[in-house]
């Protein structure tokens, strides 16, 4: 069987996974995990970039081990991640420093600045991209102000999936999914908004080629073959190398339905698949944005706080001496009073690292709600104000888009927690279809499948999630 390799890089682990046809059916194994997270350094909060990396040669040793002994054929390899964070290299492809996370607190200034120079309305009716202080524009801008030395000396900006690409193959090309989370592209172009830059003094000189997912990038490195034990022929695939984006192509949605989806994971974004973007006033209003996906549609979408909430309480509390695993969270959560305290998940320092509860109870008393004590209750309160969120968001979307919508397809590593699940279709009154769970390597392999000729287009990939995910559970209103 031929194998796609899905290298899929999440804000808080990372995996890689087997991805592969037989007869047309879905086969996938997953053949290594790592936690990764960022670093707090006296510049700022960055990704520990040499750790990732030493990680996905890990992952890529063992998948040619798997693969010599089940008798399968690595074809082709591809990466994700999580969106809008980036890197300078010099002329000779060298790192301009570690990059700094999309959470690094100095972004805030940098937003606020860019709203002064050029206004909401100019920089949303260019992007159709939700205003949000974590976005490439800002941090971009932050980077070209402080460090001015270094964006001159750059000749190539390259966001995370478009480095492991290059450090795979070589080549260098952003990808188009993933450039679009920035607010630096036109959705309409798919080409850099360079009108935008230029008022905040960032070079453009650096902008390279944009290029679809799907995009066949070359050979592995020899150096990367000698490591891994992997064929010199493997092909290197930018799938959709925004997470998000091959999450949403491995929807498994049957045709002629009305869904939307919700993606699960440290964040959650909420939208619906257009096939054009819609960038109005009530779209602006309402902060929606609109990111390319695979096989250029538009992922029109809002970005929800997520699990991060969870996730960071449990940080801080393993940080405190408090252990606890995810089941564990959860089951102390369906216990507690529901609906005791809800809050607001846009605040701005909830999108910020650090003692997460006391945030929240901190939130909760600001807003004159129940204050959160316990785990139980501060994790109830995080599921209960996200589910809320939720309602809220499908609301102003299907009044922005015109469409009722008949189901929520969760797809993610979030579609596990299966009461966010229950309280998500008991908010908003629809049905849920929860899985796969490993939606973005899915989607990202078989991305590479179509690039490879083993599928004809995004339908058809379609087809092969809903008839070969076992994993996909139902969550009916109550």
């Amino acid at each position: 069987m031929q194998i796609h390799l899905a290298i899929d890089l999440g804000a808080e682990s990372g995996r890689i996974l087997a991805v592969g046809l037989s007869a047309g059916q879905l086969h996938f194994a997953e053949l290594h995990r790592f936690g990764h997270r960022m670093v707090e350094l006296p510049s700022g909060w960055h990704w520990n970039l040499t750790q990732i990396w030493s990680e996905i040669l890990v992952g890529l040793r063992q998948a040619a081990q798997w693969a010599k002994q089940a008798g399968n054929e690595i074809v082709s390899v591809g990466v994700d991640s999580w969106g809008v964070d980036w890197c300078l290299l010099d002329r000779r492809g060298e790192l301009l420093g570690l990059p700094h996370a999309y959470r690094d607190p100095r972004n805030q200034a940098f937003y606020d600045e860019a709203m002064r120079r050029l206004t909401i309305e100019r920089i949303y009716k260019t992007t159709g991209i939700q205003m949000m202080s974590i976005n490439s524009l800002y941090s971009l801008f932050a980077m070209a102000s402080l460090a001015p030395e270094l964006v001159a000396a750059a000749r190539h900006f390259l966001f995370m999936p478009d480095l492991f690409h290059y450090w795979l193959s070589g080549s260098m090309a952003v990808e188009r999914t993933i450039a679009s989370t920035s607010q630096m592209v036109d959705p309409r172009s798919g080409t850099w908004a360079t009108e935008l830059l230029q008022p905040l003094g960032i070079p453009t000189a650096a902008l390279g080629e944009i290029v679809p997912a799907g995009t066949n990038l070359g050979t592995l490195r020899t150096d990367v073959s000698r490591a891994t034990g992997l064929s010199a022929t493997v092909q290197v695939i930018t799938p959709g190398s925004h997470d998000t984006a091959s999450a949403v192509a491995a929807v498994p949605a049957a045709g002629g339905e009305e869904w939307c989806y919700l993606s699960s994971g440290t964040w959650s974004l909420l939208g619906c698949e257009l096939d054009e973007p819609l960038i109005n006033a009530s779209a602006q209003a309402a902060m929606f944005t609109n990111e390319i996906g695979v096989a250029g549609k538009i992922r029109f979408l809002k970005n929800i706080a997520g699990l991060w909430l969870v996730q960071e309480s449990r940080r801080h509390w393993e940080d405190v001496g408090q252990k606890f695993d995810y089941a564990e969270l959860a089951r102390l959560a369906e216990a507690a009073e529901p609906k005791r305290t809800i809050i607001d998940t846009t605040a701005p320092e909830l999108q910020q690292p650090g003692d997460m509860p006391n945030k929240l109870m901190r939130l909760a008393q600001r807003m004159g709600q129940p204050i959160p004590e316990t785990p139980a209750q501060i994790i109830r309160c995080a599921l209960d104000s996200l589910a809320e969120a939720y309602r809220q968001t499908l609301a102003r979307l299907s009044e922005t888009t015109g469409r009722r919508f008949q189901r929520i397809h969760i797809v993610g590593g979030g579609a596990r927690n299966q009461l966010l699940n229950q309280l998500t279709a008991d908010a908003t009154g629809l049905p849920v279809i929860a899985g796969p769970f490993e939606a973005t390597a899915i989607g990202n392999g078989l991305v590479q499948g179509i690039a490879m000729g083993a599928l004809q287009d995004l339908s058809d990939l379609r087809k092969v999630v809903q008839q070969g995910c076992p994993e996909l559970q139902r969550f009916d209103p109550h």
